[in-house]
């Protein structure tokens, strides 16, 4: 991949002091950049990396909260608020442009679109915010040109690469973001062990839901490593020490990002089962439909008296129908796990906010962090 080259404008408008609310829109702006920088350099090898790259960019720029580029913004900022850094810090006396941060935090979306890629190939899943999943678009256009084998083995094999492709492509992005590089060096630990702890969590996913686990820690250590980690922890990790963090700054983020990750995915399994679909864009009493043993789930079995466990069971994967699916909220209600599982929730997202306001970090970046966690706790989507 050739040198990082200016995005364009919200990247020539990126300042230190850049409000989380704004990377989204920035970050959207980088990714499209680089993602037709790569289409100059690779496209011309063949037309079939062409049809890849269009799956790609649908995939990648087509959706998304930008939670993991937001909060290792937040790293940033927090380094340079009272963290120990310092935005001109650079490896040369003119430091390095803000911008450069941008990039490396905008990263992280290509990992996330290799996860997510791969945990549709997993699912089995047709579609993903209304859209084809990768692999149904290139089952598609196997089927569409009568092609040899079978459509559903090429649609799976060619995502499967898609994936991959773009895993590397988060290294190279990160790489030439301009970066000073003794912090990059100073991120790599955070960096290695996010990509680790998101393919172990998935791994222990499966794991778990092939022996039926039962046991909310199983539960819990998937919430821990498969979403925790890899949304939050990892990601405020690696922005804070992208922008020089001390030590106690890290560990501080480290903390409250394994809170708010925690109370993220908690909040997921509320809406999994007590979710408005015309909002969440899933099915009503997902989980229950699908029978998947979240933390919310197993609470309810656990806490639940002999009758209600015999209900659950009996309709956890098996339900068909909108009545049976408040049924069985009605039940999961009356074990006290909903209760159970929005008191944690509110006790990680708290617990996280009080760390925060009694450190030695700025109000401002303090303020905005809090806000941002408070709204991914509490969402309803």
């Amino acid at each position: 991949m050739q040198p990082w080259t200016d995005p364009g404008p919200a990247s020539a408008r990126w300042a230190p002091s850049t409000p989380l609310s704004e990377v989204p829109a920035a970050c959207q702006e980088v990714l499209q950049a680089y993602l037709e920088q790569c289409r100059e350099e690779f496209g011309g090898i063949d037309p079939l990396l062409e049809t890849t790259l269009d799956a790609l960019a649908d995939f990648i720029l087509g959706g998304g909260k930008r939670v993991r580029p937001t909060l290792a913004w937040a790293g940033v900022r927090a380094a340079w608020e009272g963290g120990g850094g310092h935005p001109h810090d650079g490896d040369n006396e003119g430091g390095v442009p803000p911008q450069a941060y941008l990039a490396a935090v905008s990263s992280l979306e290509l990992i996330q679109a290799c996860a997510l890629i791969h945990d549709d190939i997993i699912d089995a899943s047709d579609l993903r915010r209304g859209r084809p999943t990768v692999h149904r678009v290139f089952e598609k256009q196997h089927r569409d040109h009568s092609w040899h084998g079978s459509p559903e083995h090429y649609g799976i094999s060619q995502a499967l690469l898609a994936g991959d492709l773009v895993f590397a492509w988060a290294d190279d992005m990160l790489t030439d973001s301009g970066v000073p590089t003794r912090h990059q060096v100073r991120a790599r630990p955070a960096w290695r062990a996010m990509r680790t702890e998101v393919i172990v969590g998935q791994q222990l996913d499966i794991a778990v839901e092939a022996r039926g686990s039962e046991d909310v820690a199983d539960s819990l250590k998937v919430v821990k490593y498969k979403t925790a980690s890899y949304t939050a922890t990892r990601p405020l990790h690696l922005g804070a020490s992208l922008g020089g963090a001390d030590e106690r700054t890290v560990d501080l983020l480290c903390q409250v990002g394994q809170q708010i990750g925690t109370a993220f995915q908690l909040r997921d399994d509320q809406l999994g089962v007590f979710g408005d679909p015309a909002v969440t864009g899933k099915p009503s009493g997902d989980d229950l439909r699908t029978g998947k043993r979240t933390a919310l789930i197993n609470s309810a079995l656990a806490r639940g008296t002999a009758a209600q466990r015999t209900e659950l069971h009996e309709a956890l994967g098996s339900i068909s129908s909108d009545a049976d699916v408040e049924r069985m909220r009605k039940v999961i209600i009356a074990t006290g796990a909903q209760d159970h599982i929005e008191d944690t929730i509110h006790g990680l997202t708290d617990s996280a906010n009080t760390a925060l306001h009694n450190s030695w970090l700025h109000s401002s970046i303090i303020d905005e962090l809090v806000g941002f966690a408070s709204r991914l706790t509490n969402r309803r989507f």
